[in-house]
């Protein structure tokens, strides 16, 4: 398939009242006193004209199966200008060395190969591509392929409103964000950078400037997102957005656990308990997602099963890397480097059988997510950017706009989205800086963080020498027996089933004693691992709900409030951490509060701990509980 002779001979016939654009498909040129074309329409004719006119499809991109692979991704970079928890390895990764990754023309060069076979749609990915300097550029001359209809691109956003005017001159024509939470210290949780105010105005730049839908990424699991899938949702009452709902998958270093998964059929129920209009839209030919529609909604949404539901059986997609390895799965470990044959000099008929071979030997579909987590795999950094999560993270946090520094813990489902679509409407754009300042503060000299609002909260640094007895109060003595072992002396998770349900509040404490160079980095927001105060907040949170996983003979408990506080106190150069938690149940929440003081205040350490390791952890104790049968306590 070296040209396309229909669409040559179309374009001199018709060149007197068309121009033509890079696919070989006439574009009508707009005359004066004529309506001008929608972008729509236009592009469903040059689609039906390339059906119409394109030669047989290349064996060489055709597998064993009869699937027809039309769709090519390539990675641009292994770079990213985010830390994301989700992406890379704890520990990292070690990055290609630039003689080894595709250069420009290496890139083009491939592109073209793939295109002259059948290639139809290119999607640029990273790392981040939109790091790479000459990402312009290679939009620019991918647009000049003929036979490609669609150039597309996968960013986290960060460079995306400054660069999309240049890439939609350039040829772009889709544009998929990845973006997991809706809660911007939250996002600085995740992508240990911040940024949350730029890619909203990426998204709102994509839809200034006419892209119809812009595809949002969000890949949800238990724990992190899972409660914010009507606020997504709700965003597409008013925008052209189509919210993708990914299932999470597994990858080297992503420390993937099925219990962390949300299948795409929770998802839906979640949404068709709030929506129970929602409606199924017919599935495009290949296409991974299964989309709905909430009848008056502008927008969509979509669900890509990858996990629950594989689409193998239609999978139309190849991948390159960016050291140019060819990878006919995303989850197999099996790779074909076309740039070292590519640099030895082969032939384009060379090269077009090694990539015929490495297609035909695809599998029919990929292991099944029990299996995938067991096989060696490259980390998704290096092979494209998909926000995937690590480890069970905390509860959504909301802020408060009267107060910059206190993180609510508890917020009233379907406010957030209001307040976005308020932002939305009012031009995000404008308001971004100071929207950024106020959620963040970067500027503001005097520190804390609550995960509730509190205005009764002690400022006074909490000592770290005091030792003051607790007084119990209430009708029962403490007991002078040990309750979680048998009476054989082992190890015996208490029996509280026959316990009543009573309200159940508990108050605990910690102190992380700094010293002045970590306590004025911290006072000042200016650690490189990003906001010490919030971090270590939501990390108390998530402890709170987790304590039954990490202390063996603690009960599961229904949490129905966790409050994190963090003060700074400059004069012993400390952070006091105070945690309260309530729920109501048959037995106590003291556990909770304590193992949430203990982690807030380990996340403070380790936040600083390249700054300082003469840090002192201390004073992690009670200071109250009510409810229990034992009568309430209250250290004096």
């Amino acid at each position: 398939m070296a040209v396309r002779p229909v669409s040559r001979m179309l374009q001199r016939v018709l060149r007197s009242s068309v121009r033509s654009c890079s696919s070989g498909a006439p574009v009508t040129q707009h005359h004066p006193g004529e309506p001008s074309q929608t972008a729509a329409e236009e592009l469903s004719r040059r689609r039906q004209f390339l059906r119409e006119h394109t030669a047989p499809f290349s064996a060489f991109l055709t597998d064993s199966f009869g699937r027809q692979h039309s769709y090519l991704r390539i990675s641009l970079t292994e770079k990213c200008n985010l830390r994301c928890q989700y992406c890379m390895p704890e520990e990292g990764i070690p990055l290609t060395p630039k003689a080894d990754l595709l250069t420009t023309e290496e890139i083009l060069t491939l592109a073209r190969l793939f295109v002259k076979e059948g290639i139809d749609k290119i999607r640029l990915t990273g790392g981040e591509p939109l790091i790479r300097p000459d990402v312009v550029d290679i939009v620019a001359q991918l647009h000049q392929l003929e036979g490609l209809r669609t150039i597309g691109i996968t960013t986290n956003g960060i460079n995306l409103a400054r660069l999309l005017p240049q890439l939609q001159k350039a040829g772009l024509s889709a544009i998929n964000i990845s973006l997991d939470t809706l809660v911007p210290a939250k996002f600085e949780f995740i992508v240990r950078r911040k940024g949350f105010q730029k890619v909203m105005a990426g998204i709102h730049k994509a839809i200034e400037l006419g892209y119809s839908p812009v595809k949002v990424n969000c890949v949800v699991m238990r724990g992190l997102n899972e409660d914010e899938l009507l606020d997504f949702v709700a965003l597409t009452e008013g925008l052209p957005l189509d919210v993708r709902f990914i299932e999470y998958m597994p990858f080297d270093g992503n420390r993937w656990n099925f219990k962390k998964m949300v299948s795409y059929k929770e998802m839906l129920n979640t949404l068709q308990q709030q929506w129970p209009e929602l409606e199924k839209l017919p599935e495009e030919e290949s296409s991974t997602a299964k989309a709905f529609k909430i009848p008056g909604f502008r927008g969509q949404l979509s669900f890509i099963t990858s996990m629950s539901e594989h689409f193998c059986g239609t999978c139309n997609r190849l991948r390159i890397t960016a050291d140019g390895n060819l990878k006919v799965c995303l989850f197999g470990n099996s790779e074909v480097s076309l740039r070292d044959h590519l640099r030895a000099g082969a032939s384009e008929e060379e090269l077009l059988r090694i990539i015929g071979a490495a297609v035909g030997r695809k599998k029919q579909q990929h292991a099944g997510m029990f299996n995938i987590a067991q096989m060696k795999n490259r980390p998704m950094i290096l092979i494209e950017l998909l926000l995937m999560l690590q480890d069970s993270p905390p509860a959504i946090p909301s802020i408060s706009s009267q107060d910059p520094f206190r993180v609510q813990g508890i917020r009233h489902r379907g406010s957030f989205s209001n307040q976005m679509m308020i932002l939305w409407k009012g031009g995000w754009v404008s308001q971004t800086p100071l929207l950024a300042q106020r959620w963040l503060g970067s500027s503001c000299p005097q520190r804390h963080c609550s995960s509730h609002l509190n205005s009764d909260a002690n400022p006074k640094c909490l000592s770290a020498v005091s030792r003051a007895p607790g007084s119990p109060s209430g009708p029962l003595p403490t007991s002078d027996q040990l309750t979680h072992v048998d009476t054989t002396g082992r190890a015996a998770m208490v029996d509280v089933g026959g316990k009543p349900d009573t309200e159940r509040v508990a108050v605990a404490s910690a102190m992380v004693l700094l010293g002045p160079v970590a306590f004025k980095l911290i006072q000042e927001n200016q650690l490189k691992k990003g906001d010490a105060l919030v971090v270590a907040q939501l990390a108390g949170v998530q402890a709170a709900k987790l304590t039954s996983q990490l202390i063996p003979l603690c009960h599961h408990v229904a949490l129905s409030h966790v409050q994190v506080g963090l003060e700074l106190d400059g004069t012993c150069h400390a952070v006091g951490i105070r945690v309260s938690c309530r729920a109501r149940g048959p037995t106590g929440v003291e556990m909770e509060a304590l193992t949430a003081a203990a982690v807030a205040a380990l996340t403070v350490y380790d936040m600083c701990k390249a700054v300082s390791r003469d840090i002192v952890l201390g004073e992690i104790k009670l200071l109250s509980k009510t409810g229990g049968q034992r009568g309430d306590f209250q250290r004096t």
